[in-house]
């Protein structure tokens, strides 16, 4: 699918068919073409490199997807690949990647495949400020590039919400004798801190894209270059905030570590605590359980019951001296 639009003195125009003659008229014209292509085929890509003189290599990189974000600059027209990004209804990351064309200060093409991104505020967005859309193709790109880098902040909240219960759920250090809650909550942190390690490897390259536009002159203007300038805050705001949402998962995650560590510790210190206690009487009762003839106290009346006393008190003492350091 192809929706070829066409912009005049900072607003949509109309639509034109993708053909060579309405293409030829507009670029006569002076007007802006954006060019939209959904999951197209190879001959429609074919189309495309030979109505607006597009590199092979660019071409062929477009027909290849799951690429990394970047900027490749030719002769007639630069190459972007970007990635916007957002959650699906489990939480999980969905890439939803976008190649661009831009070039000759008249088109801009856009190639899309599913999942696809939404670039309807893009268009809407053109209209609002007419002195900057007489720029050329490099408000365009502003636009298109600020929606998607927008979407990076929306997600970046969402991923600083989910630690932030993560967090809290961890320092409330509920019991949980059988480890069941401990589980669970350590799958959460491990399936949000593979997310955020996977969001940050897709956004993370925009920056260099970002910086290299900046330096392109011919696409970013002077009165671009503020705007440029804050797509290019945004992303590094993006690139901290999501450091600093993995540094609180790790921290989350050894907070939950040292207190399955405290827990079992409390459990050795009673079971130490049980064993010393036992350890006395059966030691007694060893002693006068092995099987020689003469032994002292074997003929005493009184032997049994001084045992069995001598195995309660020492007993009863150690119990009362662990009571007292909280190891019972």
């Amino acid at each position: 699918m192809i929706t070829c639009r066409v912009f005049e003195d900072g607003g949509l125009k109309h639509e034109i068919p993708f053909e060579p003659d309405a293409i030829r008229k507009a670029r006569e014209d002076d007007h802006r073409v954006w060019v939209d292509l959904i999951d197209p085929s190879d001959d429609e890509l074919g189309q495309l490199q030979a109505e607006f003189d597009l590199h092979e290599l660019a071409v062929e990189d477009s027909r290849r997807w799951g690429q990394r974000a970047k900027i490749d600059f030719y002769s007639q027209h630069l190459f972007l690949v970007v990635h916007g990004i957002d959650l699906d209804d489990r939480g999980a990351v969905v890439d939803r990647e976008v190649h661009l064309f831009a070039g000759g200060g008249f088109f801009v093409i856009t190639v899309r495949r599913e999942p696809l991104f939404d670039f309807h505020k893009a268009g809407e967005r053109f209209g609002g400020a007419p002195e900057l859309a007489r720029e050329g193709i490099g408000y365009l790109l502003y636009l298109i590039l600020d929606e998607v880098v927008d979407g990076y902040l929306d997600l970046i909240e969402a991923f600083e919400d989910r630690s932030d219960e993560i967090e809290d759920t961890v320092a409330l250090d509920e019991d949980d004798p059988k480890g069941e809650k401990t589980r669970a909550l350590a799958k959460q942190i491990f399936r949000l801190r593979q997310q955020v390690v996977r969001f940050r490897r897709l956004t993370s390259p925009m920056r260099e894209v970002v910086d290299l536009l900046l330096e392109t002159s011919s696409v970013v203007t002077a009165p671009l270059v503020p705007y440029f300038r804050d797509v290019l805050d945004h992303v590094i705001r993006t690139m901290e905030l999501t450091d600093n949402v993995r540094d609180l998962l790790t921290s989350a995650r050894e907070l939950q570590l040292a207190q399955v560590s405290n827990r079992l510790n409390v459990v050795m210190k009673k079971l130490t605590a049980w064993a010393a206690i036992i350890l006395i009487p059966t030691l007694i009762a060893g002693i006068y359980g092995m099987n020689f003839r003469h032994m002292p106290e074997l003929g005493w009346t009184l032997g049994y019951p001084l045992a069995i006393g001598v195995m309660a008190a020492s007993a009863g003492f150690l119990y009362v001296m662990f009571r007292r350091r909280d190891w019972l």
